[in-house]
C-alpha cells in the first residue's frame, strides 16, 4: 500500500495547493474556513473525483477543481456537525473544532460559506467549458449534499438519537447511505461527469462507491471502538457512550470487519469494466480496510 499511500498524498497536496489559491483569507470568516479545510485529512472524496476523472483523460486542472469543491462541502459539514447542537465535539483532525477556536456564529457562518464555495467552484468555467457539464455537477452535489442525501441523513441519525430508537441494520445502512455515502457516490461520479462518460460508465462508478460507502462507514464504526484517539485526532467511543446503533453494535467487530471485506471486493469488481485504469481506485477500495483514521 506504500505506493498508493504516496499516490493519495501527491493528490492531497496537489488539492491542498488548490484550496488554498480559491479560498478566502480577509477576515475571521474566511480564516475559520481555511482553518476547517486547509491542512488535514485524507482527501479521500478528493482522490476518488481526481482518479476517475483520470479514466476518462479529464485535464488535471479541472479534476483538481472538482476535487477542491468536495473537500470544501465536506468541510462545512465537519464544522455543522462538530457544533454543540449536533455531536458537541472539541477536537477535530488534532486540533480544535471551529466553534471552539472561535465561536459557534463563526463556526455557522464559515460552514454556510464553504458549502457556498463549493458550488461558486463548479460553476466556473475554469472546472469545465461546457455549461451543461458544470450543471450536472452543481445539481448531483445539490442532491448528495441535502434533504435527498448528506442533510437527510443527519437527520434520520439525530431523531433516532433523540427518540432513543434502536435501528435495524436495514435502517442504518439507509440512513449511512444519505449521510455518508451520497457524497463518496459524488465523488467518483464527477470524474465521470467532467469525463462526459457514458450510463454504463456512470452505473459502474455508482456499483463501486456505493459498495466503498459503506464499507467506510463500517471502517468508521471499528475505529470508533478500536481506534486510537491520538491518531484519530478525535474524540472515540461516542457511538456507544450514547446508544446509537452501528455496524459494529448490530454485527460485531468481526461480523462488521467481514462485511466491508466483500463489500470492498464488490467495489473491485464493478471496476472491471475500466480495466488497469482503475487501478487507484481499486487500490483506494484496498486502503479503506487499512486506514486509522
Amino acid at each position: 500500500m506504500s505506493a498508493f499511500r504516496e499516490r493519495l498524498d501527491a493528490v492531497a497536496a496537489a488539492v491542498e495547493a488548490r484550496l488554498d489559491a480559491l479560498l478566502p483569507a480577509n477576515d475571521a470568516v474566511a480564516q475559520a474556513m481555511r482553518w476547517a479545510t486547509l491542512g488535514g485529512g485524507k482527501r479521500l472524496r478528493a482522490f476518488l473525483v481526481v482518479e476517475s476523472a483520470g479514466i476518462f483523460g479529464v485535464e488535471r486542472e479541472s479534476a483538481l477543481n472538482a476535487a477542491a469543491a468536495i473537500e470544501c462541502l465536506h468541510a462545512y459539514s465537519l464544522v455543522h456537525d462538530d457544533l454543540p447542537a449536533m455531536d458537541d465535539d472539541d477536537m477535530r483532525r488534532g486540533r480544535p473544532t471551529v466553534h471552539r477556536k472561535w465561536d459557534d456564529a463563526t463556526a455557522i457562518l464559515a460552514g454556510d460559506a464553504l458549502q457556498t464555495q463549493a458550488f461558486a467552484i463548479l460553476a466556473d468555467p475554469a472546472t469545465h467549458p461546457e455549461s451543461a457539464v458544470r450543471i450536472a455537477l452543481v445539481a448531483e452535489l445539490a442532491s448528495a449534499s441535502g434533504q435527498s442525501g448528506m442533510v437527510g441523513g443527519q437527520a434520520l441519525d439525530i431523531a433516532a438519537e433523540s427518540a432513543g430508537q434502536a435501528l435495524t441494520l436495514e435502517e442504518v445502512s439507509a440512513l449511512q447511505s444519505l449521510k455518508t455515502g451520497a457524497l463518496i457516490r459524488f465523488s467518483a461520479r464527477a470524474g465521470g461527469l467532467l469525463g462526459r462518460a457514458d450510463a454504463m460508465a456512470l452505473a459502474a462508478l455508482d456499483s463501486y462507491a456505493e459498495a466503498l460507502g459503506i464499507a467506510f462507514q463500517i471502517r468508521d464504526d471499528l475505529l470508533d471502538v478500536e481506534g486510537d484517539e491520538l491518531t484519530a485526532g478525535k474524540a472515540l467511543q461516542k457511538d456507544a457512550a450514547a446508544g446509537k446503533a452501528t455496524y459494529v453494535s448490530l454485527l460485531g467487530v468481526d461480523g462488521a470487519r467481514a462485511r466491508a471485506t466483500l463489500l470492498v471486493e464488490d467495489a473491485i469488481a464493478a471496476l472491471l469494466p475500466f480495466g488497469e485504469a482503475a487501478t487507484p481506485l481499486a487500490d483506494a477500495a484496498r486502503f479503506t480496510l487499512a486506514r486509522e483514521t
